[in-house]
This record gives structure tokens, C-alpha cells and sequence, in this order.
């Protein structure tokens, strides 16, 4: 599966930009994208280190949150940011120790 993430340019220098996502930044190449006016503020698709597509602000927030909710599912947490616990061999949540006390 490929995934391409949602960042904003802060600065191009050529061909390249140094990109920023929920505070990584990175060198992204705008080779692709050469014949695109970007500028500083803009919001880029990046796959492998290349710039793909221009994003608007909706776009990317919507990747983000589908993003975010991804990484929290791997995690094993729920939407409110917590534990669901482990899960018996009947396919039941077991509930934590602090839940009986």
C-alpha cells in the first residue's frame, strides 16, 4: 500500500522545499510539480520525497483526521484516546483492574 502525506511548504530554494507536517519537516523534491506556481503556505501531497499534488486546506485536514484515526485503531485505542482493552478468547472486552475497584 502507498501513502502520501499532507504538508505545507515553508520554503523553496529551486527545485526543492523544506515542508512541515504536525511539526516534521522535511526536504521535499517539487521536480514533479515543476511546472506549478507554488509558494510558501501551499499544501502538497508528498510521496517518497516527491511533491505530487497541490491540496486544498479541506483535503488535507480530511487525510489527517482519517490518518489520525489509522494510527489510533494500530494503537488499540478508541475515539475518545483510550484504552479498549484486551479481548477474551469469546471475542469480549475484558475490562481493566480499575474498573472493578
Amino acid at each position: 500500500m502507498c501513502l502520501a502525506i499532507p504538508m505545507r511548504i515553508v520554503e523553496i530554494t529551486g527545485f526543492n522545499a523544506r515542508c512541515e507536517a504536525k511539526g516534521i519537516e522535511r526536504t521535499v523534491s517539487l521536480f514533479l510539480m515543476q511546472h506549478e506556481s507554488l509558494t510558501p503556505g501551499d499544501i502538497v501531497m508528498v510521496h517518497v520525497g516527491y511533491a505530487i499534488q497541490r491540496m486544498t486546506e479541506d483535503e488535507a485536514r480530511s487525510a489527517w483526521e482519517l490518518y489520525d484515526e489509522m494510527l489510533a485503531a494500530e494503537a488499540g485505542l478508541d475515539e475518545a484516546g483510550h484504552d479498549e482493552g484486551d479481548i477474551d478468547k469469546d471475542g469480549r472486552k475484558e475490562r481493566a483492574a480499575a474498573d472493578h475497584a
